[in-house]
């Protein structure tokens, strides 16, 4: 049986101007500046700086002139041009909230990059040194081409084989492959080529001098590395019949090697993105006191040249085709630099609101820094606040930065969810994961403390948490096991 049913769907779609605003708001300050180099690349109705314009009067009679003539021809798109909302006193707009809330705009605006070769190239150029036949310089080069870039070969020599077949046409075998990668490894940085941890380390501790406790540490790494790992000590002391202190140094001269020599290199090409601090936060006379980058505030405005030409129009009696071709064109750059400059305006008043209202929420730990002052926090608590949509609140929250007397920190760092302390009060997870944090710093190295113990131990603090919670929270600290903290 078929059955007839009407639906009513009510659905919001935002216009592509909203998104683009929505987009504004998540850029970051560098990215922000590059967006508006770009809109006025684009946009030749759009100048930086300040410029004052002649304003005209509103009774010179621009519309019912130009849509009657315009209406003439067939091929009309659209006609309702007010140029005196074009030439008003408006287009050069105050960008400032208020006269403090803007930093001095006095920063380096450039964003460094490293310089020099990059590591592949410094190991290749190493590989020049060595005499080598065609073949060998082939194999020796594809296993440099397939160095990481924490400076291991992590792929079975079985496969190198084959990809050397296929792709580079070399016919080899596995022990001409190792052969070669023995060379590998005796190139700089110490440790580079290596398949694993374990070979890493090793092929370090052989470059060393062969003191005890390097003799020792090679040892332990190449016998029984996995005890080692573990930290499983009195195995080590039984099983090389060795004391506590002979230990200590040989795990002193491995804790000195470096697990990933790629990571050391310091010509390695890669762009160092300093973050740009989106706001400040200061302690004033014992209050908070926010400042916005100045280079989220720039001066821009409507083009002089632009505003002339429409007064030219206006003021010509015969006014061809061609000519109103090139006001609509103008009208349409002046609509998009009027509304980009709008725009700016409204990210500058929704990054200033928000971060405000997060200042005074967090008020206590911006005044002392100390974590565990972090109240309970999330998204819809701000949204609620400054009548905004949560999206909104988290576009700012996870992509922009404050700098505090505390160290330049990102915003979304600031929000936590609540739980519950012994007396019924909400306290945040930042603060209990602060506590967790201080608790295992203070901890007996030599007997560490098991999440069993860490429950037991914040429960008598005040915060009753299982200890699935601990393990959870000491897996985001990225804390390691009890096991695994301790020393000798």
């Amino acid at each position: 049986m078929l059955k007839q049913q009407l639906n009513f769907k009510l659905s919001q779609k935002l216009s592509p101007q909203q998104i683009q605003l929505m987009k504004l708001i998540q850029l970051p300050t560098q990215a922000f500046e590059q967006r508006i180099s770009q809109e006025m690349e684009e946009n030749p109705a759009l100048e930086s700086g300040k410029d004052e314009v002649d304003s005209y009067d509103d009774d010179m009679g621009m519309d019912d002139a130009y849509e009657e003539d315009y209406n003439e021809g067939s091929e009309v798109i659209e006609t309702d041009i007010n140029v005196d909302d074009y030439l008003s006193d408006d287009e050069t707009p105050s960008y400032k909230l208020s006269s403090n809330n803007y930093s001095a705009d006095d920063e380096d605006r450039e964003t460094p990059y490293a310089s020099g070769t990059s590591f592949n190239q410094y190991l290749l150029q190493q590989l020049n040194t060595y005499r080598l036949d065609e073949e060998e310089e082939e194999i020796a080069r594809f296993l440099v081409g397939s160095v990481d870039e924490s400076g291991y070969i992590r792929r079975d020599l079985r496969d190198i084989v084959d990809d050397l077949a296929f792709t580079q046409n070399v016919y080899t075998s596995e022990e001409k492959i190792e052969k070669m990668l023995q060379i590998v490894h005796d190139l700089d940085p110490a440790g580079v080529g290596a398949r694993n941890l374990q070979e890493c380390l090793l092929i370090q501790l052989k470059r060393k001098e062969e003191t005890p406790s390097v003799l020792l540490a090679t040892k332990i790494i190449e016998d029984v590395f996995d005890h080692f790992s573990k930290k499983h000590y009195q195995k080590l002391i039984q099983k090389f019949d060795i004391t506590e202190d002979q230990l200590r140094d040989a795990i002193h001269e491995i804790e000195g090697l470096n697990p990933k020599p790629g990571g050391t290199y310091s010509g390695n090409t890669r762009m160092v993105e300093h973050v740009v601090p989106d706001f400040a936060i200061r302690i004033v006379d014992g209050a908070l006191d926010l400042t916005l980058n100045g280079r989220n505030a720039p001066e821009l405005h409507v083009s002089r040249e632009y505003t002339n030409m429409l007064k030219g129009y206006k003021e010509s009696k015969d006014k061809s085709k061609s000519q109103k071709d090139a006001v609509l064109f103008i009208k349409q750059k002046l609509d998009a630099a009027k509304w980009f400059i709008d725009a700016i305006k409204q990210r500058q008043q929704t990054l200033f609101v928000t971060m405000n209202s997060i200042m005074h929420h967090q008020e206590e730990y911006f005044l002392t820094g100390d974590e565990r002052k972090l109240k309970p926090m999330i998204l819809k608590d701000i949204a609620d606040k400054i009548g905004m949509d949560v999206s909104t609140v988290s576009r700012v929250a996870n992509s922009k930065y404050v700098d505090t007397p505390y160290g330049t920190k990102l915003i979304k760092e600031f929000f936590s969810e609540s739980m519950k302390n012994d007396q019924g009060e909400d306290v945040s997870t930042r603060e209990i994961k602060k506590i967790l944090e201080i608790t295992i710093g203070e901890e007996n190295k030599r007997k560490p403390l098991t999440d069993d113990k860490l429950a037991k131990i914040l429960k008598e603090k005040g915060y009753p948490i299982a200890r699935r919670t601990i393990a959870k929270y000491r897996e985001q600290l990225d804390l390691p096991v009890a096991r695994l903290r301790k020393e000798i």
